[in-house]
């Protein structure tokens, strides 16, 4: 059931069952399987794959919102599997949610309002977002995790299966605890697979050493920090991200 106003790229595929909106806009080569639903004021790219029963662009779950007229963006290349629920944004979170390139979206995700998923994300099964969560680019999420509203997650970060995050995540590491999620290390695997140097992940190690398993005052780690390794690029977005943190940053476990 395609609404007459629903604007279709010539060689979108639709499948038998599915449902999509007036407002749906559709880019090429996407193809959208049985019974998937597409509503709300939803802008998806070129080349996206969205599996059957998937629900896109649906009203936010948020009891705040009064049906402001909100967007949800999806970009090109995307992969969003079966029964993955993506909410529209709010007023209080700037109105749109987002979705970047290449991302992939396994079965059972929740995305809820105002998010923002960096390209190349991987985000398995059963991972829930909460509302206003960012994740970077290159964001890993084993299954069943979930995050606290307003969180960040830094770029080529992993997070473990079954963990619960409460804080911001830094970039470039990974953290594990079903309880609440904690420190592990550097994403040195995840690293070397795409391609870092050795001797940025050197600088990033030595880094996160000061930062999170030091004596030192956070923002008297992240001063020398910038002294012995600020002509890093990596490392200076990872003091950045630390510096603008509002809920505080995911630690290592205490002894």
């Amino acid at each position: 059931m395609i609404d007459r106003r629903a604007e279709l790229d010539s060689s979108v595929e639709v499948g038998p069952g599915a449902v999509i909106g007036p407002q749906a806009r559709i880019g090429a080569r996407t193809v959208i399987g049985p019974y998937a639903v597409i509503e709300g004021d939803t802008t998806i790219g070129a080349d996206n794959r969205i599996f059957q029963f998937a629900s896109i662009g649906a009203e936010p779950q948020d009891l705040k919102y009064r049906g402001e007229p909100s967007r949800l963006i999806i970009g090109d290349g995307n992969r969003i599997r079966e029964f993955t629920t993506i909410h529209r944004g709010t007023e209080g979170g700037g109105m749109v949610t987002r979705i970047g390139n290449d991302v992939l979206l396994m079965n059972y995700v929740h995305v809820a309002h105002d998010c923002s998923i960096g390209d190349h994300s991987i985000i398995a099964n059963s991972t829930e977002l909460a509302g206003h969560c960012v994740l970077e680019e290159w964001v890993v999420t084993a299954g069943m995790c979930g995050v606290h509203q307003f969180s960040r997650i830094g770029a080529h970060a992993i997070v473990a299966a079954g963990s619960k995050v409460a804080q911001d995540v830094p970039p470039y590491s990974m953290v594990a605890g079903s309880d609440r999620a904690r420190l592990v290390g550097v994403n040195t695997t995840g690293l070397e697979r795409r391609g870092f140097k050795a001797e940025t992940i050197a600088a990033l190690r030595g880094a996160f050493r000061k930062l999170f398993y030091g004596k030192l005052l956070r923002e008297e780690a992240m001063r020398q920090v910038l002294e012995e390794f600020g002509d890093v690029p990596e490392v200076r977005r990872l003091v950045d991200f630390i510096a603008r943190s509002d809920r505080g940053v995911v630690g290592r476990e205490r002894e």
